[in-house]
């Protein structure tokens, strides 16, 4: 069941301007709009965000733009405009942060880089999210998600052993740049009381955040010259952790690492004499016979239904699972109870489930207060804030600024 408060969202009266397109800028965005941050988006006139385009469409506009630019004010500016220019410095005169993700000396071209900015706001917080980072020999290349996945480690260690590299079925060096983004400037308005209100950016490079996440895979480079591998759906190094094959053709993971758990697990596949085998009782030993304790697990799960299977497991209070799919998780009753699975109506009218809101604050959690907005919605709501009155507006539309 979704929280609910009558307190303020926890970022109410922080004004955040987004100046990215498509995933690992707006991202950010979205998460901080979600807390109740006034994210005001910048997009092209005409043609937007290209997420507004991408994956499944729904009378021509994307779902997964309507769930990531929930709460968020669309304005529409033209950036090659020096009227445009001079409307986001404006803007981000009134802002906490300011979130950007294009190629490193873009904004800078264009007169709206960090030394421009923290000059007329200097007590601004800006997001720099790029594929190389601001500095270093690499910065001028342009920058995804796959490559990032790809020089951070991440690809290499994903797929099958003598197989090709295999990529995540997301862009998860963009989601996890936006996380360090978010968690960066919050850090750094943190430190605004203790600087004198002074103002600093975040250089978050796509394949650092990859990088950051992989464990000890450098550590064990340097002192052993060990080059960890890719290893299918096994965990290497923690042992039994594995997908296994059912009798009805689907397949349970099992993460029988503990040295408790293990024992539970081995008496309840009928091998009393496994969970009790000094040298199988710590990790270290059992890393030794990996595939022996896979094939074991694996001929008793093959002998069992999913279902009986995940029974057993769980009545020996084993962590185990199925592999979810869409239909899985929109059908689930936990996703249901914690709020997971928002229900929605779009602008004509059809109903749509949509991700819920995390993390979950519990005096303050945070809300979705209205779907990705309409290219433009906003533009004479946010500069009115700024001064310019609906003659102004009038005069900006007719020299193709907004």
């Amino acid at each position: 069941m979704s929280q609910k408060s009558s307190e303020p969202l926890p970022l109410k009266g922080v004004r955040v301007i987004e100046l990215g397109t498509l995933i690992a800028g707006p991202y950010a965005g979205a998460l901080l709009a979600q807390f109740g941050a006034e994210v005001i988006k910048v997009e092209a006139p005409g043609s937007g965000d290209p997420l507004r385009k991408w994956r499944k469409l729904h009378k021509g506009t994307s779902l997964w733009w309507y769930t990531q630019s929930r709460n968020k004010k669309s304005i529409t500016l033209d950036l090659k405009t020096e009227k445009a220019k001079e409307i986001v410095r404006d803007l981000v005169r009134t802002a906490d942060i300011v979130i950007e993700n294009f190629r490193p000396g873009t904004l800078e071209k264009w007169g709206l880089g960090w030394e421009a900015l923290s000059a007329v706001n200097p007590h601004l917080v800006m997001v720099r999210i790029s594929g190389y980072g601001q500095t270093g020999p690499y910065r001028e290349r342009p920058g995804f998600a796959a490559i990032a996945e790809a020089m951070g480690g991440l690809r290499y260690v994903t797929g099958e052993a003598n197989q090709p590299p295999v990529r995540s079925g997301i862009s998860i060096g963009d989601t996890l740049a936006s996380l360090y983004g978010v968690i960066g400037a919050l850090m750094a308005m943190h430190h605004l009381k203790s600087n004198n209100g002074k103002g600093q950016f975040i250089d978050v490079a796509l394949y650092e955040a990859v990088f950051g996440v992989m464990e000890s895979l450098i550590p064990e480079y340097s002192m052993f010259k060990h080059v960890r591998e890719r290893t299918g759906a096994a965990l290497p190094g923690i042992v039994p952790s594995n997908t296994y094959p059912c009798k009805d053709g689907d397949y349970v993971v099992i993460a029988g690492n503990g040295d408790s758990i293990f024992k539970r697990l081995m008496g309840i596949i009928g091998r009393p004499d496994l969970a009790n085998d000094p040298d199988l009782a710590n990790n270290d030993g059992r890393v030794k016979q990996t595939q022996m304790l896979d094939d074991v697990i694996g001929d008793w799960t093959r002998q069992h239904h999913l279902d009986e299977a995940l029974q057993l497991l769980e009545a020996a209070d084993v962590p185990s699972g199925r592999i979810y799919t869409a239909a899985n998780i929109h059908n689930d009753p936990h996703y249901q109870a914690r709020g997971m699975l928002e229900s929605h109506v779009l602008p004509d009218g059809q109903s749509v489930e949509f991700p819920g809101i995390i993390p979950k604050l519990s005096a303050t959690p945070g809300k979705t207060q209205w779907l990705g907005p309409e290219l433009g919605e906003h533009t004479q709501e946010v500069l009115a804030s700024i001064g310019i009155d609906a003659d102004g507006f009038q005069q900006l539309r007719t020299q193709g600024v907004v």
